[in-house]
Order: C-alpha cells, then structure tokens, then sequence
C-alpha cells in the first residue's frame, strides 16, 4: 500500500526555504548508513554499536530497512538483506519440519526449540539469552520479500526456498503466544503479530505461486485472524494491543499499512490510528505503549515514520509531514538516527537504570533510518533524488 501518486508531488509551499533539501539529505545519509553498515553476507545489523544489539539481524527490523532502500532503488542491496534471509530459513527446513510433525501430534514444542527471532551475521542463533519466541518478524518478511520483487519486477525463485519454510512455521504456530515487538510480553497474543502474518501470508497468496495444499492453509490462516481480531483484538472501535484489553500499541499502524489487517480507509483502521494517535503521540513522536519503562519510555522515530506513513496513505500529508520533520531534527550532527529520544519520557525514574545496563541509546538504529526513507518516499521526496546504489 503506498501513496498514490498524485499525492505524492512535492508542492513548494509544503517546505519553508531550504527544508526540502535538508530533508532530502537526511534521505542520502540514511541510505548511506544502512548500506555502510550492511554484512558481506547480506544482514542488516539492527545498531552495530549497542551493547545489546551488536553482532545481531533480526528479520523484523531488517525486512522494514529493506522496503525502504527498496523504495529507494538499491535493488542489490534489497536482494542480498533477501538472500540472508531466504538461507537462513532454508538452513532450517528439516527443523520447522520436525516441529510442524510434533505439533501435528499435538505436542507443543517448548520455546527454546522454536526458530529465533534474531540471528548472528553469519545466520546462527545467538549463544547469549534472549526473548526468543517471536512470529512476527517471519511474517514482516514475507511481506517484504514480495512487495521488493514486485515493485522491482523481480522473480521469487532465489528465495522460494525459504519463503516455503516460512509459510509452513507460520502456519502451524501463528496462534500462539509468543513475545511481541518489543520482546516482551510472551503470555499474550498480540495483534500487530497478527497482523504481520497475515500480511505476509497474504502477499504470498497473491503471488499464486503456492502449491494448492500451502494456499489453502494459508487463506485459512488469513481467515482465522481476522475472525479471532474481530472478535478478541478489538475495543471501542479500534485495534487493542493484545486479545483481550483495551490499550493500544504504536505498532498497531502496521496492522492498517502495510499489512492490511484493517483495510485502509474502514472504520476499524480510521478509529485505531485516531486512538494511538491520541494515546501515543506527543508533538509529532510516538511511544510505544503507555506503560513502557524501557530507557524512560522515550519517543521512537520509527513508530513516528509508521503512524506517518498511515497517514500520507489516508492523504492526510500535513499529518505525514509533521511526522518527518519530527524524526528529521532527532538525527545527531553526523545524520544519524537514533532508536528512541527522551523528549518525552512516560516513566523518567527507569532511564538510568537502562543506560547502566545498556549504555546510551541506539545510536544509529538501522530500522530507524529505513522507515525514514519509506516516509519520505510516500511523501515524494525521493522522487527526483540521485541516491547512489550498491
């Protein structure tokens, strides 16, 4: 789902003098970020300086960082984020296989057994604890992977291997609780998860490329989370953070563009923009939910693109315009983009205990510079500009 194109001009009024360009630079320098920092083998770090996140890829961050050098034309470096991918999984056929067959049997497979939700450069599970057990960024990449090849006229062949693998995790345990986001929470089943499988099954099924018995499993998925949304994801109109509460999420945007859960323009998705917006969104920056302590509670510029590039989509650009300027004078001198900003903190009490433990703040944070290009591109900015591929 993107802007249409008509949309998309530039009008000069938008821009005080000299903001476009400035704009437009923090585009260049994103660009230049993720593919400066992007492995030999293909894996986009998620920030190659944080203490936590060092040496790791994870398929969410990664698949959104794609779409938007995508977007920008760098179809090499797109391929090779897929590749890395696709083999990873591939890697792994025999194992979801044999966890398909046990919970065929009606066994359910303890967590440590289930496929990661991040992985070292060179494809491996890490050897240090983490929180594991996440769906979300398999389904994010299935999305991404199809949306890439078609915009690009691209055949699926060199990465079919592992969008099958996929496809045939996802389908046997996307109903499952699992860690959200935000690797917490793993009680729950959350419905921007969801949501990110049932886009990515979806954009598979499009490709009719499935075998007939993986479509029709597939559709079944689809079909299933939509009726489990409507009737358990939901409160007052709009999309809830997991079944069964009230509270919203700043993922929740995801679930309208790119992933289609609540179709763009419907009363569901309207409401659940307008009540994380309201709940959220302060000056322009978007937490991501109102208990979060994690350094603070800070602002996170790639949740500020998200809820942005809902609205460019809705044709409010005004509204996507104040969210692009937010994230653009957050970046650091050297234009680079951080994971969060303690502008707005929601629990200050909590912040030094995070940089005790983890250091300052991600600094860059990949996933923060792709989304920022997937914004400015819904807006037209990287229309007209000459960014350089790998």
């Amino acid at each position: 789902m993107t802007t249409p194109p008509a949309e998309r001009l530039q009008a000069a009024d938008d821009f005080a003098p000299g903001e476009l360009e400035t704009l437009q630079r923090l585009a260049v320098r994103s660009h230049e970020v993720i593919v400066q920092h992007q492995q030999p083998g293909g894996a986009y770090p998620a920030s190659p300086t944080f203490s936590a996140y060092t040496g790791y890829a994870w398929f969410r961050d990664g698949a959104f960082t794609a779409e938007g050098i995508s977007r920008c034309g760098d179809v090499a470096s797109a391929d090779a984020f897929h590749d890395w991918c696709a083999g990873v999984l591939a890697a792994r056929r025999d194992h979801v296989t044999d966890l398909v067959r046990r919970a065929a049997t009606g066994e359910r497979p303890p967590l440590e057994d289930m496929l990661p939700t991040r992985y070292t450069y060179a494809g491996q599970p890490g050897s240090d604890a983490w929180w594991d057990f996440q769906t979300d960024g398999y389904g994010t990449w299935l999305w991404s992977v199809v949306t890439h090849a078609e915009r690009h006229g691209l055949g699926l062949a060199r990465w079919w291997a592992g969008i099958e693998v996929a496809v045939d995790y996802l389908a046997a345990f996307w109903d499952l609780p699992c860690y959200d986001w935000w690797e917490e929470h793993v009680e729950h089943r959350h419905v921007s998860t969801l949501g990110a499988i049932s886009g990515g099954l979806r954009a598979v099924e499009r490709t009719g490329l499935l075998d007939a018995a993986r479509s029709r499993t597939a559709g079944e998925v689809v079909a299933d989370i939509a009726r489990l949304v409507s009737t358990d994801g939901t409160s007052g109109g709009h999309l809830t953070k997991w079944l069964g509460t009230d509270a919203v999420d700043g993922s929740l945007p995801s679930c309208v563009v790119p992933f289609g859960l609540a179709a763009p323009g419907s009363d569901l998705a309207t409401r659940t923009l307008q009540a994380v917006a309201a709940d959220l969104d302060v000056d322009g920056g978007v937490h991501r939910f109102r208990a979060d302590v994690f350094y603070g509670g800070g602002q996170w510029l790639l949740l500020s693109a998200l809820l942005g590039w809902n609205l460019a989509v809705a044709g409010d650009r005004a509204g996507a315009l104040r969210h692009l300027r937010w994230i653009a004078a957050r970046a650091t001198a050297t234009g680079e983009l951080p994971e969060q900003v303690e502008d707005h903190l929601l629990h200050p009490e909590h912040r030094q205990e995070w940089l005790d433990r983890w250091g300052p703040v991600a600094t860059p944070l990949l996933w923060s510079h792709g989304m920022y290009l997937i914004l400015a591109d819904e807006l037209g900015l990287l229309d007209r500009l000459d960014l350089p591929t790998t």
